[in-house]
C-alpha cells in the first residue's frame, strides 16, 4: 500500500449529541476526506477531490483502517 498523508483533522461537536471526526489526506497525489464517528469510528462517508468536485471516493478496506488507527493516535 502506497504511503498517505493526513493534512488536517477536525473534531466536530456540533451535531445533535454525535461527533465526528473528518479526516483530510493526500493518497496517490489525490485529495481524500473520511468522516467517522468519534465514538466507535465507524466510517461514515469518504470522499475524493477531483476537478473541483467531490465524488464518493472507493478505498479499500485496508485504507480505511489505516486511516481509523492513525486517527485513534490523534484523539
Amino acid at each position: 500500500m502506497n504511503s498517505y498523508e493526513i493534512k488536517n483533522m477536525i473534531i466536530d461537536t456540533g451535531f445533535q449529541s454525535e461527533e465526528y471526526v473528518t479526516t483530510e489526506f493526500t493518497y496517490n497525489s489525490q485529495t481524500y476526506s473520511v468522516t467517522f464517528q468519534k465514538g466507535d469510528l465507524e466510517l461514515m462517508n469518504a470522499w475524493v477531490f477531483k476537478e473541483g468536485s467531490s465524488i464518493p471516493a472507493n478505498l479499500s478496506e485496508e485504507m480505511i483502517n489505516a486511516i481509523r488507527e492513525d486517527v485513534k493516535k490523534r484523539i
